[in-house]
């Protein structure tokens, strides 16, 4: 049986509205009760993902920064962590405002950004569905480098880059290959979403990459569990659809990819799940777990 399963958020447990269906909740449910540990593994900050462990009865630990952090439900502290230096995220966003591309900063307890726009305004739709203390935290800040430069107190999990033109997002990135110490994340697709706006339904297509410091990946916070808890790789099963989680599905006992996954993503995996949308996850976890009837 595998011992602890690794699920990502956006794109693999939510759905494009950013909603756990109830047959998810409820198959999570059945799973956890025997024995199992299952951990939320997401590029999210803490407070975005812990409303989310919440409503999914997660109560021991949970991944935020794509592996920056592992979080101690219980203990409500961080047990691991490998973050940015203030003075890397400056130099990204100096690069960033010269060149007029596209930035947030992700910190443990919030996304700083200088507009809604991209992944921040999906997050923004999102939190109007929320009450107040749910929602994922959101700062538009008018100058980031100052803003950043004065902060004394933040830690900082990644930076994403986002665009909706190939060319200028390219370009972007020859140009932050040139930093020493930093990972970027290799992403070759678009992101899509799906935006709610009373009756009417708006698809949102970006390119973007995600940018962290040296050796931060699901899959090394992953390591630091299996080891805390004395399970071995073998008994991981890893969920995901996207780039960074790339590792994870590889490394993983069993590895799983959703159904809308990049082909990269697919063809790497053990199995492959529905998407998002069709229970994907639930339907996974119903076939490795016995016992589990609504």
């Amino acid at each position: 049986m595998y011992k602890l399963v690794a699920i990502d958020l956006d794109g693999t447990m939510l759905d494009s509205y950013g909603r756990v269906t109830e047959n998810t909740k409820n198959t999570i449910k059945k799973v956890e009760e025997q024995g199992v540990e299952v951990v939320i593994a997401s590029g999210r900050p803490i407070d975005s993902i812990k409303t989310i462990a919440k409503e999914i009865k997660s109560k021991n630990y949970f991944i935020a920064g794509n592996g920056a952090i592992v979080y101690d439900v219980k203990k409500d502290e961080i047990i691991y962590e490998k973050t940015m230096s203030k003075e890397k995220v400056l130099e990204i966003i100096k690069i960033c405002e010269e060149n007029s591309i596209s930035y947030n900063v992700y910190t443990e307890q919030e996304i700083l950004a200088t507009s809604l726009k991209y992944n921040v305004l999906y997050y923004h739709k999102e939190n109007l569905k929320k009450e107040e203390s749910k929602r994922t935290k959101i700062n538009i800040v008018n100058n980031m480098y100052e803003y950043i430069k004065d902060k004394e107190d933040a830690r900082f999990l990644k930076i994403t880059i986002c665009d909706e033109s190939k060319s200028v997002f390219n370009s972007i990135i020859r140009k932050l290959r040139e930093i020493n110490d930093i990972e970027i994340l290799e992403v070759s697709h678009m992101a899509r979403k799906t935006i709610v706006q009373g009756t009417e339904e708006y698809p949102i297509s970006y390119y973007y990459t995600e940018i962290s410091t040296n050796d931060v990946d699901k899959w090394n916070a992953i390591e630091f569990l299996i080891k805390k808890l004395n399970i071995k790789r073998e008994e991981v099963m890893a969920i995901g659809d996207n780039a960074n989680d790339k590792m994870m599905i590889e490394k993983a006992g069993l590895g799983i990819a959703m159904k809308q996954s990049a082909p990269s993503i697919i063809e790497l995996a053990d199995e492959v799940t529905e998407d998002n949308n069709e229970d994907g996850v639930a339907k996974i976890l119903q076939k490795y777990y016995n016992n589990i009837n609504f």
